[in-house]
């Protein structure tokens, strides 16, 4: 149902998850545990999937907080659960408040789970490529800092997320990394089509945590596009379904 950072494990008083598929009532191609809100899955068993999360965390649902993502560098603080259904839209959310679950969904893009042991302070980050190369790692690890962490005492985890060998993309994509820094070409390594490149999201965004001062890093190092155990957009194109499910990576303190 879930796996879990070594490094984050570690820390007293926290509980944290990346949900893989399994454990869930969802069936045809959003079989398992799919906790996508903005899928066409039945909303009746994206929510008791979860509540299966949010169980499994020591969170009531209405504590299990997660963001409508748009791939943005924008954080939220959360304080409290949100004010009705609509959630905020952003790409990140930190808090220090306990028993407050806060998460994000992917479905191949990179999920970065946060704390600063000492400080007590926590962060999840929904790091695809537009928001990884926007500064949404950094947006976080500052507003972590607004309430209190040191950056050089924060612990990273890298979940599930497509990888290397499964993430091609066209000229245009590697050509915007290029403008934005000569030394992203790294990221980057020949594929078997002509005018195509297969892109290293892992390897980007553990570099952007290291430049940004966060050195304790753990890369779980799944693919999700590879292993049928997790959901995967690209997967799904290619399979010509009409949709996809998505998991939740999520972080709380304990009480």
């Amino acid at each position: 149902m879930m796996l879990a950072s070594d490094l984050i494990s570690a820390v007293p008083g926290l509980r944290h998850a990346f949900f893989t598929r399994e454990g869930g009532v969802s069936d045809g191609i959003y079989a398992g545990l799919n906790g996508g809100l903005g899928s066409n899955d039945v909303p009746d068993n994206v929510r008791e999937n979860r509540r299966r999360m949010a169980a499994h965390l020591g969170a009531t649902p209405e504590n299990f907080l997660s963001v409508h993502q748009i791939h943005s560098p924008d954080v939220v603080v959360a304080t409290r659960p949100w004010d009705g259904p609509a959630r905020p839209k952003a790409d990140a959310i930190v808090t220090q408040i306990e028993k407050l679950a806060i998460g994000v969904t992917t479905a191949d893009c990179g999920p970065v789970l946060f704390v600063d042991p000492h400080k007590r302070v926590i962060g999840a980050a929904h790091a695809g490529w537009k928001g990884a190369l926007t500064g949404v790692l950094e947006a976080t690890i500052g507003a972590m800092e607004t309430l209190g962490a040191e950056r050089g005492q924060i612990i990273a985890a890298i979940g599930p997320m497509i990888r290397q060998p499964s993430y091609e993309v066209g000229a245009e994509f590697v050509e915007r990394f290029l403008d934005a820094d000569a030394e992203h070409a790294m990221f980057f390594l020949p594929s078997t089509r002509e005018g195509h490149a297969m892109f290293d999201l892992a390897g980007f965004i553990r570099t952007r945590l290291e430049k940004a001062g966060v050195l304790m890093i753990d890369d779980l190092g799944h693919d999700t596009y590879a292993d049928d155990r997790f959901f995967s957009y690209r997967r799904s194109v290619h399979r010509k379904e009409p949709d996809y499910g998505r998991h939740v990576h999520a972080i709380m303190l304990e009480g």
